[in-house]
């Protein structure tokens, strides 16, 4: 298996989606990853998700989904000792996870100052919703709010419906992504110069760098984007959102090539002699009419029988699927997007959870294990600490550790 993270321990104390998703990356690479929860409560997620058996059983879809593969350790850190036993397995880690909201490490002190004075060595990572610093950083958020701080709302609606959300916690899971690419780069940084790093990665960030070409478009130019709709962003009048017999078909011919090529899939080769569309520019200053022509077309056939069609003649397109249809198609499959669990409850559950969201020598990465119940691994964690049986028994009656 493709496993660069092995021997690497990380301690985890990020709670719901993008510090979690960043560790459960870290984890299919390999890592131990030690999640640090609180006793009876646990992340906010495991309550979540449709299947009530598990949520009741605090083993939620919306926990499983980003949590696979770590150990479970449940501590108290609002008591001296279930601080100092944390502080105890971070000094001995490579990775330190926060996403506590500025200000909070440091007043448990866990800041990256007193984590670095007992790790020299040690990676910090900080994840929030708008950094480190800044007039910003004291706020809170969550994605949605993330979403409409960072202009992505006044670009996907349209004139008619006004700003809209992206319907999945985006920013959350790039916010993730981006923070595991930090960490591989910071581990690397730690094993290069022998010093600690501390990583600051904030979800305004991240959501600003998925939108890059407007970002710099916008700074070097004044241009303000308005809502797009369905539309491509190239603005060709041959690409974008077209109607079909059955449903909506996304299709981008941008260039030349893809246009005779369109023109050709469409049996309408003199569309492409027409000298009013002879070029992108002839294109675009003729939009009326070639998008006329165009929509008459495509209302002509359903969007599977289009898609099939242009994919034949190389044409980017694709008919607009729901979720339910595209995790269906074989290419996922294929590809191992996702891997199966059984978990048990009152009954056997299948869950799926998201593997590595790239192949390794032509293989997907998924979890070697499920996700842990709320504690499960608290005892074996701090055995290996050679903290003493009894005490770790005196430790859970008096509720520090679950």
């Amino acid at each position: 298996m493709f496993q660069p993270l092995k021997g690497v321990t990380v301690v985890d104390l990020s709670q719901i989606l993008a510090g979690p998703y960043a560790t459960y990356l870290l984890s299919l690479m390999g890592a131990d990853v030690i999640k640090i929860e609180k006793p009876g409560q646990g992340d906010w997620t495991r309550d979540l998700g449709p299947i009530k058996d598990l949520s009741a059983r605090k083993m939620g879809l919306g926990y499983m989904t980003q949590n696979a593969g770590k150990k479970s350790v449940a501590i108290d850190l609002k008591t001296g000792e279930g601080l100092g036993l944390v502080k105890q397995i971070i000094a001995g880690a490579d990775i330190f996870v926060e996403n506590f909201k500025p200000g909070i490490a440091e007043k448990l002190g866990l800041g990256f100052a007193p984590v670095k004075a007992m790790n020299p060595r040690i990676l910090y990572c900080s994840i929030s919703a708008y950094g480190q610093t800044g007039p910003f950083a004291p706020r809170p958020a969550y994605d949605h709010v993330i979403q409409g701080m960072c202009g992505i709302m006044k670009t996907t609606g349209s004139a008619e419906s006004g700003p809209t959300k992206v319907g999945a916690p985006y920013v959350d899971y790039a916010t993730g992504m981006n923070a595991a690419l930090a960490i591989v780069s910071g581990l690397h940084e730690v094993r290069r110069t022998g010093a600690a790093v501390h990583l600051d990665v904030a979800m305004l960030d991240t959501a600003l760098m998925l939108m890059a070409s407007l970002m710099t478009q916008h700074l070097s130019s004044g241009w303000v984007p308005a809502p797009n709709g369905n539309e491509a962003w190239s603005a060709s009048p041959s690409s974008g959102a077209f109607e079909t017999t059955d449903g909506l078909l996304m299709l981008a011919a941008n260039n030349d090539a893809q246009f005779h090529k369109l023109c050709i899939a469409l049996g309408r080769s003199d569309l492409a002699e027409d000298p009013r569309y002879a070029s992108p520019s002839e294109r675009a200053l003729n939009a009326p009419t070639l998008r006329t022509e165009l929509n008459r077309i495509f209302l002509t056939r359903s969007a599977a029988e289009w898609e099939l069609l242009l994919a034949d003649h190389k044409v980017p397109a694709a008919r607009v699927r729901g979720l339910d249809e595209a995790l269906a198609e074989d290419h996922l499959r294929a590809r191992g997007v996702t891997q199966e669990l059984t978990v048990t409850g009152d009954v056997d559950h299948t869950v799926h959870v998201p593997t590595l969201s790239f192949l390794a020598d032509g293989h997907a990465t998924g979890p070697q294990s499920g996700p842990r119940p709320l504690g499960a691994d608290t005892e074996a964690v701090l055995q290996a600490l050679n903290i003493d049986p009894e005490r770790i028994r005196d430790l859970r009656e008096a509720r520090v550790i679950g």
